[in-house]
Parts: structure tokens; sequence; C-alpha cells
């Protein structure tokens, strides 16, 4: 009788022992599923946020090895429009998000910052009168928003007949729209001759003496060295009109001066701005709203070192907030 009392108990501890063992099992391979991303997702839109998308989304892959994600340029209008006809999954959005883009059903969700800069050539015959007095945003309204001829000379009391060259954006744009906003215009009243891009802006002052243009930041200083591209200057802005470049506005001289302006909120907004990414409707495809929640924690630790600026925590925390 105790024999058979034995074995029974022995076969009720067997079986639990198996039920238990089943169960962890499955627990484990439903936290493996619910882990483990699979899909593409496509991602359209502003140079201005490019190259950090591009970043985020390397590191994204490599914990996510079966996730692709595309990232293409075209400028804020191009990502605004293939993502509200459903011809990509986000778009990369670099100025304010319009309301009648919200009434169409883009959803917004801010990621970093960066700001748009005038830039001009390195050998520009004024250079050492521009980097001492700088250009105030009533002589840079003018240039660029008044479309008349005039001389460096001119502009800095100085004898040089050369006539500037003011090159603008021929593509709907952040930078083009922020650049204007800072003069109270719109993107379409700016003067200039057109060209396509941030690298095209930068190009075209690079190969001319006499130009003057606006880029993002990313796309005036190199990453690795911190420092201005070669063939690149910016033309500091005298904040106060004073006719003096004061020490308090002078931040340029490399990438961590001038992020560092931006952050403080030393250079004005606009042209400094927010950076966006979209979606049509609230973001409900799983592999975005996991790529957004990590670009709002582990992807931060990437801003600094990608050339741009992280948003306050508090605004993370709301960013974060807005996709539960």
């Amino acid at each position: 009788m105790k024999k058979q009392h034995f074995l029974s108990l022995a076969l009720i501890s067997a079986i639990l022992i198996l039920q238990i063992s089943c169960s962890t099992n499955t627990t484990e391979t439903t936290e493996n599923n619910k882990k483990e991303l699979s899909g593409n997702i496509s991602i359209s839109g502003a140079f201005a946020l490019y190259p950090m998308v591009v970043k985020w989304a390397e590191e994204f892959q490599k914990i996510n090895p079966n996730v692709r994600i595309d990232v293409s340029a075209g400028g804020a209008g191009k990502g605004m429009t293939d993502v509200l006809q459903d011809m990509v999954d986000v778009a990369m959005i670099s100025r304010e998000i319009k309301q009648e883009e919200i009434q169409k059903g883009a959803w917004f969700i801010a990621v970093t910052k960066d700001a748009v800069l005038p830039v001009i050539n390195s050998s520009n015959p004024v250079l050492a009168e521009a980097q001492k007095n700088g250009i105030t945003k009533t002589q840079l309204a003018a240039l660029f928003t008044e479309n008349k001829k005039t001389t460096w000379g001119k502009l800095f009391n100085t004898k040089d007949k050369s006539i500037i060259n003011v090159y603008n954006r021929s593509d709907a744009c952040g930078a083009g729209e922020m650049w204007a906003k800072f003069f109270n215009k719109k993107q379409e009243d700016l003067a200039g001759t057109g060209v396509f891009g941030d690298p095209g802006i930068a190009e075209a002052v690079k190969n001319d003496v006499n130009g003057i243009g606006y880029n993002n930041v990313i796309y005036a200083y190199d990453l690795n060295s911190k420092i201005l591209y070669p063939g690149l200057a910016i033309i500091p802005i005298d904040l106060n009109e004073n006719g003096i470049l004061d020490p308090e506005e002078n931040f340029y001289q490399n990438l961590d001066s001038i992020t560092n302006a931006i952050r403080k909120g030393n250079y004005p907004s606009p042209p400094s701005r927010e950076l966006f990414m979209v979606t049509k409707g609230k973001a409900i495809n799983p592999i975005v709203l996991a790529f957004y929640n990590w670009i709002l924690t582990d992807g931060q630790n990437f801003i600094d070192e990608g050339g741009y600026v992280k948003l306050t925590d508090d605004n993370i925390k709301s960013q974060i907030e807005k996709l539960k």
C-alpha cells in the first residue's frame, strides 16, 4: 500500500514538472516572438534629417536583423507628398507641420534639432571684414528677398566691386521655409539662383568665390574633423545689429560650438528648429512604432556624434507619450 502511494506521488510530481517545463518554454517562445521584428519600412524627405535617420536605421537594423529600412532624401516637400499619398511609410520633415497637412492626416513626432546657417566661399574677398563685423538680419533679408544686385564692398564698406551671387533652394524644403521664416517670409519669396538640395547649395557656394547661400548644419561642418568643409565659411549673424560681432554672437568655430549655441538658444529660432518624423494617421505599424521608441530612447545616444542637437528630456517624454 505504501509502495503504491509512493508511485502515485512520483507520477503526480513528474506530470507537474512536465507542465511547468512546457509552460516555461511556451512563455519564452511567446516573449521571443514579441521581440522579433520582421519586415520593411520606407522613409523619404528632408535632406536636413537624412544623415541622422540613415545612422539610426543602420543601428536599429543591427539589433533587428530581419528589418529593412530604406531611406531617401528629396526635400521635406517631397517627403510630405510621399507619405500623404501612401508612397512611403514615414516622411522626414525639417519645418513646422502645416495645418492643411494635419487635416490630410499628417501625424508627427519630434526627434532632434538643428539649424540653417548662412554660408559663403572660404575665399570670399571680404571674409576678414565679414567675420569681424558679421552680417545683420536686415542685410541678409535684403540679399535673399529683394533680388537687388549689390557688391561685397558695399555690404562691408570696402572697395571690393565683386557682385554678390545669391543661391537659393529650388526644391520645396524645410531649410528654405525656415530661412524665409527668419525674415517673416515664405520660401517662394526667396530670391537667387535655384539649386537642388543641401549638397547642391554647398557645392555651388564652394565653386563661386562671390556666392552666398544657406545650409543645414550637417552640410556645412564635417562630422569627422568637426570643422567646416573645405571651400565653405559661415558668415556670422550680427544678432543685435550693432555693427560688430560680439563674443556671445561668435559661435561658429566648429561643430560643437554651433550645436551648443543651438541647444542653449543663442542661435535664433527660426532658423533653428525641431525635426520631425511623419506618418499618415497615428503610427500603428509595429516596426515604425518600435523604430520611433528606439529613436527616442537608445537612439538619442547617436545624436551628438551625428552633429545634431538633442531634445530636452521633457520634450522626449512628451513624444514617447504620443506613441502610447
